[in-house]
């Protein structure tokens, strides 16, 4: 070993103390890991700790949350304008800044104690035999730039979704690792404005009604529908439950909305079919998670330093993740897939929690949201489709004998002077009568295990379907013939404009 090996260096050699330091986890770390002695910057007599320890902390905190920059270039530095950076290192910054600003800006050291701590991270690695991968990231002309929040769910959330969707389906130790991580204490979380992420639903809430709606496209099925709707509108049995975004082919839930109109876009009846929507009362309190809320969770504010600081952002970022696609329109072709993740997270949700949830309220990508920026807010939290899970999603059976005789009236027919029923009357005044047995003896609600009681039903004759859309016009321009490379080249790089352009008009139209 050589003497250059034995012998620390000037800058490994020095101690800083806490008072130099305005961090407050690298503050409060040094007076708890550091020992009394003299700080080689303030020469006072106080508790300090190694350079060299400091810089450890400081390489794990830059590895972390800060990425290099390829721009500007070391040779640009002098010609850089320096209004086209940011002293603001907690900001998304396409430029950078220099390592050693970054340094004392995090740790809140002076130039110093910032020019050291850069001095122990630089000898550490340029001497690495093996070839560090942070060679040359630790030189005075690096640059770097800060990872914002959505940077922070790429780990978790495409480890997840890789490991649900390519290698394990079921008893997928990894996966639930990832969501129990996710989701601990979900109910403590918050959003940046104080708003809890789960919310109750029932009596005395916001939401103490459901709805859900079924599409007829005949007028035979509708009135068969009328006679039972606790069945034939409530959720399915097992045997028809077919996979859906929270749920796997045979796991009853109740897919419903916050309010009718949610309802019956979510069908998308086509144009002269009818639709019967039930207004479900809810009989006892639920909880239930909002995915919305999620998109605005706040990591709270922390040390880049601090280890549990890290975790905090990615689990952010991670639910901020999981709204995002909770609320993403997914093509027919791609559902069998891209419903996985999201099938999985509802089983966690209901089955794996300490406390297990009931269900989920998430944005509807059926509807869209007044133009109004003021009216924008005051509807979009009560225009939701909410999925209540398999154990929450019981209705209150009607209590009607098999053999009862149940009888549909529509008081729109016009009789002819025989009698006949023939002729139907205006489609927008629907009036239906459904005469049955009274009840007796029935059963409460509770007693059954119910969570929903069905208490009225409306019909909607669905007369024209409007749509809002995003227009553009297409141009079309003569250009020379293109080799072939040029052309895969060519055809790359669409590609990746188009991946930018969807998951663009995505947050464009969760941002309205």
């Amino acid at each position: 070993m050589s003497l250059s090996e034995e012998t620390p260096s000037y800058a490994e050699s020095r101690v800083v103390c806490a008072d130099c330091v305005e961090d407050r986890f690298l503050h409060s770390e040094i007076l708890k890991s550091g020992s009394r002695g003299t700080c080689s910057y303030c020469q006072q007599d106080e508790t300090v700790l190694s350079i060299d320890q400091v810089a450890s902390l400081v390489e794990t905190a830059l590895s972390q949350h800060f990425y290099r920059t390829s721009w500007p270039r070391s040779e640009d530095h002098d010609q850089l304008d320096q209004s086209q950076s940011t002293d603001d290192i907690a900001g998304p910054n396409a430029l950078g800044q220099p390592i050693t600003d970054v340094i004392r800006s995090a740790a809140g050291v002076e130039e110093p104690v910032g020019n050291d701590i850069l001095r122990v991270l630089s000898e550490r690695h340029s001497n690495d035999p093996l070839g560090s991968p942070y060679e040359g990231d630790f030189d005075k002309s690096a640059f770097y730039g800060r990872w914002v929040g959505s940077d922070y769910h790429d780990e978790c959330w495409f480890a997840f979704e890789k490991s649900i969707k390519a290698e394990t389906r079921f008893f997928n130790r990894e996966a639930e690792e990832i969501l129990t991580s996710m989701f601990q204490a979900i109910e403590a979380q918050r959003t940046t404005h104080g708003r809890p992420v789960v919310v109750d639903a029932g009596p005395g809430t916001d939401l103490p009604v459901l709805y859900r709606a079924r599409g007829f496209q005949g007028e035979r099925s509708l009135r068969e529908a009328m006679k039972r709707p606790d069945r034939d509108v409530g959720p399915p049995p097992a045997n028809k439950a077919i996979p859906g975004r929270m749920n796997a082919a045979g796991i009853t839930v109740f897919y419903g909305a916050t309010e009718a109109a949610v309802a019956l876009a979510e069908v998308q009846p086509p144009v002269g079919s009818k639709v019967l929507i039930g207004h479900f009362q809810v009989l006892r309190n639920l909880r239930l998670l909002d995915i919305e809320a999620l998109r605005l969770v706040e990591a709270a504010n922390g040390s880049v330093f601090d280890p549990d600081y890290i975790h905090r952002l990615r689990r952010a970022a991670f639910l901020r993740s999981l709204s995002d696609r909770m609320a993403r329109p997914v093509m027919p072709d791609d559902r069998a897939l891209d419903y996985l993740p999201t099938q999985a997270i509802a089983d966690f949700l209901a089955n794996a929690l300490d406390t297990p949830l009931d269900g989920i309220l998430y944005p509807s990508v059926q509807v869209g949201f007044p133009a109004s920026s003021g009216a924008v807010f005051a509807r979009r939290r009560s225009r939701r489709n909410v999925v209540l899970f398999h154990k929450a999603a019981r209705v209150h059976p009607f209590d009607v004998p098999d053999d009862a005789a149940i009888e549909v009236r529509d008081s729109s027919l016009i009789y002819g002077l025989f009698g006949d029923s023939t002729l139907l009357s205006d489609e927008s005044d629907l009036k239906y009568t459904v005469y049955q047995p009274v009840p007796s003896g029935a059963s409460e609600a509770e007693e059954t295990g119910a969570t929903l009681k069905l208490v009225n039903l409306e019909v909607r004759y669905i007369r024209a379907i409007t749509f809002a859309t995003q227009d553009s016009l297409v141009s079309r321009v003569l250009v020379p013939k293109t080799s072939s490379e040029d052309k895969r080249a060519l055809e790359t790089r669409n590609s990746s404009l188009l991946a930018d352009t969807e998951d663009e008009f995505v947050r464009d139209q969760l941002d309205r």
